[in-house]
């Protein structure tokens, strides 16, 4: 994995927002941006710009149907992120 996404999804999930999306999504195959919104508490304009750096760093999918916001892990950039770090032990 090339260090620059390294570091993108490093920082991505150093906010206790971002790692409870994620964590959530690793428990649910998709999350709607209604039920992101309830699990972190905050607002509409938050919860929009965590999701832009989360789908930035490649660590989460968007996919928009109407207004309908469904949100997905990229489970292939966890894993490229997990073979990174499971080679620094």
């Amino acid at each position: 994995m090339d260090t620059q996404l390294v570091a993108k999804s490093a920082g991505a999930l150093s906010d206790k927002y971002r790692l409870s999306i994620v964590l959530a999504l690793s428990q649910q195959p998709t999350l709607a941006f209604a039920q992101v919104q309830e699990l972190t508490g905050l607002s509409q304009p938050c919860v929009s710009h965590h999701l832009k750096i989360l789908a930035d760093s490649g660590l989460i999918q968007l996919q928009k149907s109407g207004r309908c916001v469904s949100i997905s892990l990229n489970r292939g950039a966890l894993q490229e992120l997990a073979l990174f770090l499971g080679g620094l032990s």
